[in-house]
């Protein structure tokens, strides 16, 4: 089977699992208990009268229209399904039951998914380069006091939970020391735009250091330890005895020779780690006031608003199943031995 054969296999698989996750993501709100967060509170609130209710209730699908008696009449589920493909397909999400704005506004304008991927990807590339290289040295250095430090140090880090951690650098960088902001994006009495640019810049990396410190030292281990064992694994063939006895340095031995061939599974480590970034960091944004999609799904889902929810969980299952595609191409890339079959 050749590349392109193989890539559209591989495309008319991910269609396939993309219908299958639209139809599981549906059944899942569908068969939640309990009234859409909006709807629940302005049912107990006196001052909605019932038109207003009534027009809520059509608009955001739970009934396809009222009775001489003014029972709402429920819509059934294939149309209820119909509304939500067509908006899953198109981006169109609908509007967010907290703000009232639309769920692709809501997570666009407000600077909600640029304050995700600046906290998300700078961790993650800090962390994967990180791992990757203490988990190269680690391996060549198995069995001595560097590698089983940093082993150590990895299982601990990885094993904090995040909000210990953040809580741990905010008591001491920002409550004893003083040198970082516990928490926010920018300066509640920021004025977008007035500060220079070099300003700006200093006062976001200010703001981005602890959050970012936190998911780095949480998320680095697991590479460290992949990184470690794929190596350890490589450094035991034969052509890295026949590269040694050539004379090439250890550098060279171990990033061109062994890390090559033991990179195809930090290579899917590294393509689920960035299809995870849109997720946000709940917790991490959660503590530091870090106003991303983490944070704003956290209050979606106490405030049961479903088109958020719907939304979230579909954009996260397609960067992940984006993610894996990416992988299985790049494998071929990377490794030349990889047959397409």
């Amino acid at each position: 089977m050749g590349f392109r054969t193989y890539l559209i296999k591989r495309l008319i698989n991910t269609v396939i699992l993309l219908l299958f996750v639209i139809v599981l993501n549906f059944a899942i709100f569908e068969l939640l208990p309990g009234t859409q967060g909006s709807i629940a509170n302005l049912i107990q609130n006196p001052r909605v009268s019932d038109v207003q209710l009534h027009h809520l209730e059509i608009v955001y699908g739970i009934c396809s229209g009222f009775d001489s008696a003014g029972k709402c009449i429920p819509a059934s589920v294939w149309d209820k399904f119909s509304v939500y493909f067509v908006r899953m397909i198109t981006f169109n999400f609908g509007d967010s039951q907290q703000t009232g704005h639309s769920v692709v506004s809501d997570m666009i304008t407000t600077g909600r998914l640029a304050n995700t991927l600046l906290l998300l990807g700078v961790s993650t590339v800090v962390a994967l380069v990180i791992g990757i290289f203490l988990g190269v040295f680690a391996a060549a250095k198995r069995g001595r006091i560097f590698d089983s430090g940093w082993v150590t140090v990895s299982l601990t880090t990885t094993a904090l939970p995040t909000f210990f951690m953040g809580l741990i650098f905010i008591l001491v960088f920002t409550q004893w020391l003083g040198w970082f902001p516990g928490g926010g994006v920018t300066p509640s009495d920021w004025i977008r735009g007035v500060p220079p640019l070099s300003t700006q810049i200093l006062v976001r990396l200010q703001y981005l250091f602890l959050p970012a410190l936190t998911l780095t030292l949480f998320f680095y281990g697991g590479n460290l330890l992949l990184t470690r064992a794929t190596m350890g694994e490589a450094l035991t063939e034969d052509y890295i005895t026949t590269a040694r006895a050539k004379g090439l340095s250890e550098r060279t031995v171990l990033f061109k020779h062994a890390l090559k061939n033991a990179s195809l599974p930090i290579v899917t480590n590294a393509a689920l780690s960035f299809g995870f970034l849109l997720t946000g960091a709940i917790i991490t944004e959660t503590v530091f006031n870090w106003d991303g999609l983490g944070l704003w799904l956290f209050k979606a889902i106490g405030w049961k608003d479903f088109p958020v929810m719907q939304a979230m969980f579909f954009i996260i299952a397609l960067c992940v199943i984006a993610a894996n595609l990416a992988s299985d191409i790049i494998y071929g890339m990377i490794d030349p031995r990889i047959k397409y079959e």
